[in-house]
């Protein structure tokens, strides 16, 4: 996720919202975003993230699926919906 623009688009801290950046670095718990005023720590649980991918694409995202360690991520199971036709 480091490099990717992100934009906070609700978060239960009505002052996170509408901060916008690029992901400078990630904890467990909280992203590392540098804006214009500065690289602020936005927290993952109570954060509703809308991330730009790099090929213009947006995703808004529940930060609260996102909390565990980064190297951690990728061997994690995401629960898909899955629709009976």
């Amino acid at each position: 996720m480091i490099g990717l623009s992100v934009f906070v688009a609700g978060s239960t801290n009505m002052d996170l919202v509408g901060i916008s950046g690029r992901i400078v670095d990630e904890t467990r718990n909280t992203l590392l975003v540098e804006t214009e005023h500065g690289t602020k720590r936005i927290p993952k649980s109570n954060t509703s993230l809308t991330f730009t991918l790099p090929d213009g694409q947006k995703a808004r995202v529940s930060g609260s699926i996102l909390i565990s360690q980064p190297e951690n991520r990728i061997n994690k199971k995401m629960q898909r919906t899955r629709w009976k036709l």
